[in-house]
């Protein structure tokens, strides 16, 4: 296994760290002191590196961790608060905020790689969102999730959307009407982590959940992550004619000849990603 620590010049003052272990791409929260909080600067870095890694090649999955006792604790609303003093008293920051926050969940969605979130701690309002947003999540049986905004007079709005995709409505509505955090295991149960492991397995658990998944055919992967999300939305009957147009076109995949072939022949497939 190779692993390589590397932060671009232009992210080199910015609280994110990259590392690259094999084929998989570790983004790691790294301001503990703010709590790991999508300030600008780490939507910023979030969104620069998730745009770097959607072309590159040698990057077939992504794990998004944190570092400290925090996984994330959400918006920075020290950073808000201070736009106040703005002669909009803030409205147009906190709707670029919103909206950049926002676009890059969505980077994350369409990624044509599987994201994993790496849950060590505590994951609380857009930083659970974060988590909701990921294809996958490990999560410590340290780890917390709640949507606490109601408590100070800021529902959780957008954090809504990732978690009512994850999640029971009637929970979903529970965690954003009282605030009140919610354990790993409960987090399992509902559908919002995948698995949950001791504390300090969560990183190298995940890690090892997305080298198994880059084993997969790339062009597989990105056909039926799109496809996944696509459907989600649709009718039954628009989601059926979709998929099957779909099916089809994988069917013409040189990796789908290859990886059916393979299985016929009883040994391993030679992925081509195409």
């Amino acid at each position: 296994m190779t692993s390589q620590i590397a932060r671009s010049d232009s992210l080199r003052s910015l609280p994110l760290l990259r590392e690259t272990v094999d084929s998989i791409a570790v983004l790691t929260l790294d301001s503990p002191s703010s709590r790991n909080a999508l300030s600008e600067a780490m939507i910023a870095s979030l969104q620069s590196e998730l745009d770097s890694i959607r072309d590159d090649k040698n990057i077939r999955a992504v794990v998004i961790a944190a570092s400290g006792n925090v996984y994330s604790s959400g918006h920075h609303l020290k950073e808000l608060t201070a736009h106040r003093a703005d002669p909009d008293k803030g409205r147009a920051y906190f709707a670029q905020m919103m909206t950049a926050c926002s676009t890059m969940m969505q980077t994350i969605v369409h990624l044509p790689k599987p994201v994993v979130a790496a849950v060590q701690g505590v994951a609380t309002a857009a930083g659970c969102q974060l988590v909701a947003t990921c294809d996958l999540a490990v999560a410590s049986e340290q780890a917390t999730f709640a949507t606490p905004g109601i408590d100070i007079g800021l529902f959780c709005s957008t954090p809504m959307v990732a978690l009512t995709r994850n999640i029971p409505r009637k929970q979903a509505m529970h965690m954003l009407l009282t605030g009140e955090p919610i354990s790993a295991q409960r987090a399992q149960e509902l559908g919002l982590v995948n698995s949950v492991v001791p504390a300090g397995l969560e990183r190298a658990t995940a890690i090892e959940l997305a080298k198994k998944i880059a084993l997969k055919s790339a062009y597989t992967l990105k056909i039926g992550k799109e496809a996944f999300y696509r459907q989600a939305d649709m009718s039954l009957a628009d989601a059926y004619t979709y998929t099957a147009q779909v099916m089809a076109e994988n069917m013409m995949a040189r990796d789908a000849e290859e990886g059916i072939g393979a299985f016929i022949d009883k040994r391993a497939p030679k992925w081509e990603d195409r």
